[in-house]
């Protein structure tokens, strides 16, 4: 008969000073890593969520970013003609833009950002259904009016609602300011392409994005533009391309986060092995007891497991409450790949809480490994001598 679960549960209880502090070096740990889990994740999310599974996009052969592409004019009409691409209210779903970085003063810390400008075609706003009008107005084509992310007029001088920017030897009037939900979108300014062309004297454009009529006819699309000797190009589904945008900052997070996460949980591991061997030094009456009432070595080692392991799950039920919270706060960095500002949030998922109750209670497990084993070894005859 093995030894009831009450019996590991009971002797946490009753050292209930040690427990707390053990499963606070634990939860540390997990806090940290489930953190750094959230980053990564966050910052995953709202780079995928920017692309959409419809949309394709056109960039130079080679270009791993839309600022190293360029695509002249003869090229984006070529591809605009295709016969894949959807047709909207206002005719085909397909639209030519241009990516500029310019450097802009932050509110309140007056340090300087990168921000992406996106010049845009009317299509533009029919491509990303995610992008709405939250202040002020869109702005007029062939003008020199500009509408910013919701996180841009938050975050930056002069990009508010009513406010003036100045780049390219001109001003530019923010005439609104639209949410773009959890995506890129909210951190970029958007105006007319051909006004910023001319602004910064650039003749080509940077990617086509168009719509697919059928989500199934990106490979015919992809296989007839890549083979055109007009066009050096490659075409990628717009979702793929944003999360091969986020990998490489997001691998860099999660490889920080871990050895950092590797470095406090062997500390905890080594909490939670001297807790339990000092567990099992003074029970060593209890076990010469439990052994004379015929319970096997198994049983001492599974119950002074579940125990170790029951400590782990405490230290991830407490190290997780502040972690949840960190779901509320909203970050920003520079984008390895466009070297641009984006905002993302903390992003807990199911999955991320499952990571780390594994984590913890394996955190437990293994410090509490050595102790178990010499619970379940320790001579009979010794354990009843301390009865």
């Amino acid at each position: 008969m093995p030894i009831p679960i009450s019996y590991s549960y009971r002797n946490l209880l009753a050292r209930r000073l040690t427990t707390f502090l053990t499963a606070a070096g634990m939860a540390l740990v997990v806090f940290v890593f489930a953190a750094v889990l959230m980053l990564a994740e966050g910052l995953r999310q709202t780079l995928v969520s920017t692309g959409s599974f419809d949309n394709a996009m056109v960039l130079r052969a080679g270009s791993e970013t839309e600022v190293q592409s360029a695509i002249d004019r003869t090229q984006a009409a070529i591809i605009s003609s295709q016969p894949e691409i959807a047709t909207g209210p206002a005719g085909p779903l397909v639209a030519s833009e241009a990516i500029i970085l310019v450097n802009l003063t932050k509110r309140g810390t007056n340090k300087p950002g990168n921000v992406m400008i996106r010049g845009v075609q009317p299509p533009s706003f029919g491509l990303r259904r995610e992008v709405h009008l939250a202040q002020g107005r869109w702005f007029r084509p062939g003008s020199n009016e500009i509408v910013a992310g919701a996180q841009i007029a938050q975050r930056f001088q002069g990009a508010a609602l009513g406010e003036t920017l100045r780049f390219a030897l001109r001003d530019w009037r923010v005439v609104g300011v639209f949410d773009a939900g959890n995506t890129g979108f909210n951190s970029e300014i958007w105006g007319d392409v051909e006004q910023l062309l001319q602004a910064f004297r650039r003749t080509t454009f940077s990617v086509v994005i168009l719509r697919l009529k059928e989500p199934g006819a990106f490979d015919t699309l992809k296989a007839r533009l890549e083979t055109d000797p007009r066009l050096p190009v490659q075409v990628r589904r717009e979702v793929e391309f944003y999360e091969a945008q986020s990998r490489r900052l997001a691998d860099f997070i999660r490889l920080l986060g871990l050895v950092l996460t590797a470095i406090f949980g062997l500390g905890a591991v080594l909490g939670a092995m001297i807790t339990m061997h000092a567990q099992v030094g003074t029970r060593i009456n209890e076990i010469g007891t439990m052994r004379a009432l015929g319970f096997q070595r198994r049983h001492i080692l599974l119950a002074f497991l579940l125990e170790a392991g029951l400590l782990g799950g405490l230290g991830w039920l407490i190290g997780m409450l502040p972690a949840a919270c960190l779901n509320f706060l909203t970050l920003s960095t520079i984008n390895w790949a466009s070297f641009a500002e984006i905002t993302f949030r903390f992003t807990l998922t199911p999955g991320i809480l499952l990571k780390s109750l594994l984590f913890g209670v394996g955190m437990g497990l293994v410090g509490g490994l050595l102790p178990a084993f010499k619970a379940a070894r320790l001579p009979l005859i010794e354990a009843l001598r301390a009865v």
